[in-house]
C-alpha cells in the first residue's frame, strides 16, 4: 500500500512547515530485485517495512519499463509478493540525506518527492539497494547528440523511442551488449557493428565458465541469433565520434588498424558502477566502489545492510539472494539461511568471473585527449585536470564533479582516467529544493529515535 504525501512548496512561509514523517522498523532503498526481496523477507518476519523508491514503478532498471507478459516467471513472482504483503511503498522519492539517531538505537532518512516536497522516515535499521549505473569513458566525440548509454538505449527503446531503421553501432564491454542488440534488432534497427573491447580469449575462458550453468549460455546464444546479420567483434573498440552537430561516423580500432563506420546511434558504456553514495554517505566502509558486507548483508555501520549491485555487480540472481538475507538479518535473523549463502556463493564465483573477463583494457585511458571533455555538467576538458592531484583539487579549480549530476558520471571516469579516489560523500545526494534542505538540518539535529521497535544487531 501507498500512503499519500502531504503536498509541499517551496515558498518561505512554508520552509518551515512540518514534513510528512513516518516509521518503520526497516527501510529499504530501492525497489529493484534486491530492494523488493529485501523488503519481502522482512516483512515476511514480522516487521513493519517502508520501501523507497525514486521510480514510478517496483523493479528497477531491469524490470519497471516491461509490461507483465514480458516479464520471467520470477520477476512476476517477486512483484506478485511485493503487491500482497503490507510494505509501505513509496514511488518518486528520492533520498538525499540520511543520519543515525542521537540514541544511537535507529537512522533518519530525508526524502523528496518531485511534485510533494519532502519526507522523514525514522527506522530501526536500514537496507540499502540502491543498485548501479552505466560507466561512462570519455573519448573524442561522445558528447555528440546521437551517443547514449548501452543500458540508456535499452531503456529508451522499452519507453517507445523508435529505432527503425537507424544505423546503430553498439561498443564498449559486458554481457549488456547482447541483449541490446537483440532488443534494437528486433525494433528494426540496422545493427552494423557490436564491437567488445574484451579479447575473444577472454570471453570464450568466460563462456566455458558457465558449463555449469547452461539456461545463460543459452539465452546468449539467442540473443546472438537474433542480430546473427551484424558484426560482432571481440577485441574492437571505438576511439571517437564524429559529426557536424550530431553523431555521424564512429572510428573503430583493433589495436592493429581503424575503421570509419557510417553510423546514426551509438550505444556505448564500459559496464556498470555501484550506487554507493548513500552507504558512503552512512559512514559504510566501501571497496572498489563498492559497499563492504559481511554474511550477513551488514555494512561496516552496525543496523546498515546493504543488498544487490551496490555491493558489486553480480547480476538478478545474486541481488535477490542479497536481499533476501539482508531482509532477514535487517529484521533480526542472527545468522542467514545456509540455502541462500550457497547460493550466493555460487552466484558470487560467477560474478568474479564476469568481472575478469571483461575487465577494461589499458588502451581505453589514451582514447580522451587535452581537449576532450571529461566532466559534461560542468564543461570541464581534460587538459584542465590532468596536471592535478586528486578528485577534490579537481573540484576546487575547475569544478569536475560539481554540476548536475554530483559526480555520477565524471566521477569513475576520472578515476578510471588518473586512479583518483571518489572520496567522501557529502549531503544532499542529489539538488533539493531550500525547503527540503530546511526539513533535513532540523530532522538530522533532533533526530529521535523510531516509534517502531529498533531492532538488535550483531555489529559487522
Amino acid at each position: 500500500m501507498t500512503a499519500a504525501l502531504e503536498p509541499a512548496t517551496t515558498s518561505p512561509a512554508a520552509l518551515g512547515a512540518s514534513p510528512a514523517s513516518l516509521a518503520s522498523d526497516v527501510v529499504v532503498v530501492g525497489a529493484g530485485p534486491a530492494g523488493i526481496a529485501a523488503a519481502v523477507s522482512a516483512a515476511g518476519a514480522g516487521r513493519r517495512v517502508i520501501l523507497l523508491d525514486e521510480s514510478p514503478n517496483a523493479g528497477g532498471q531491469i524490470w519497471r519499463h516491461r509490461s507483465r507478459s514480458s516479464l520471467p516467471a520470477d520477476a512476476r513472482r517477486w512483484i506478485d509478493r511485493l503487491s500482497r504483503s503490507r510494505i509501505e511503498v513509496h514511488h518518486g522519492l528520492a533520498v538525499v540525506d540520511a543520519t543515525r539517531s542521537n540514541a544511537g538505537d535507529g537512522f533518519t532518512i530525508v526524502a523528496e518527492h518531485h511534485t510533494r516536497g519532502p519526507m522523514v522516515v525514522r527506522a530501526g535499521s536500514i537496507v540499502i539497494a540502491t543498485g548501479a549505473r552505466e560507466r561512462f569513458l570519455p573519448f573524442p566525440g561522445w558528447t555528440l547528440p546521437g551517443v547514449v548509454g548501452i543500458g540508456g538505449a535499452q531503456a529508451l527503446l522499452k519507453q517507445g523511442v523508435k529505432f527503425t531503421g537507424k544505423r546503430v553501432v553498439i561498443a564498449g564491454t559486458g554481457p549488456l551488449m547482447l541483449p541490446v542488440a537483440a532488443s534494437l534488432t528486433t525494433a528494426g534497427a540496422r545493427v552494423e557493428l557490436v564491437a567488445e573491447q574484451a579479447s575473444f580469449a577472454a570471453v570464450r575462458e568466460f563462456a566455458f565458465s558457465l558449463i555449469t550453468h547452461p539456461e545463460t549460455l543459452l539465452q546468449a546464444a539467442l540473443y546472438r541469433l537474433a542480430f546473427a546479420r551484424s558484426r560482432y567483434e571481440m577485441g574492437s573498440w571505438i576511439t571517437a565520434a564524429t559529426g557536424a552537430g550530431r553523431l555521424a561516423t564512429v572510428t573503430v580500432t583493433n589495436g592493429r588498424s581503424t575503421r570509419t563506420i557510417g553510423c546514426d546511434v551509438l550505444c556505448t558504456g564500459y559496464g556498470l558502477v555501484p550506487n554507493a553514495e548513500l552507504a558512503r554517505l552512512l559512514g559504510c566502509g566501501v571497496h572498489a566502489g563498492a559497499a563492504v558486507v559481511n554474511e550477513r548483508q551488514e555494512t561496516t555501520v552496525a543496523g546498515v545492510f546493504a543488498a544487490g549491485e551496490v555491493t558489486g555487480i553480480g547480476g538478478v540472481g545474486l541481488s535477490l539472494a542479497e536481499g533476501e538475507i539482508a531482509g532477514a538479518c535487517a529484521a533480526g535473523a542472527v545468522r542467514a539461511d545456509a540455502s541462500l549463502v550457497r547460493r550466493r556463493s555460487s552466484l558470487r564465483e560467477m560474478a568474479a568471473r564476469l568481472e575478469r573477463a571483461f575487465a577494461i583494457r589499458a588502451e581505453i585511458r589514451s582514447l580522451a585527449q587535452a581537449d576532450t571533455i571529461v566532466c559534461r555538467c560542468e564543461d570541464v576538458r581534460r587538459g584542465a585536470v590532468a596536471s592535478l592531484g586528486d578528485s577534490r583539487q579537481a573540484k576546487l579549480y575547475t569544478r569536475a564533479g560539481m554540476g548536475a549530476c554530483q559526480g555520477r558520471v565524471c566521477g569513475p571516469a576520472l578515476e578510471f582516467l588518473f586512479g583518483w579516489s571518489l572520496g567522501t560523500t557529502r549531503s544532499p545526494l542529489e539538488p533539493v529544493r531550500l525547503s527540503t534542505l530546511c526539513v533535513a538540518g532540523s530532522a538530522l539535529t533532533s533526530s529521535p529515535a523510531p516509534s517502531a521497535t529498533a531492532l538488535p544487531s550483531s555489529g559487522s
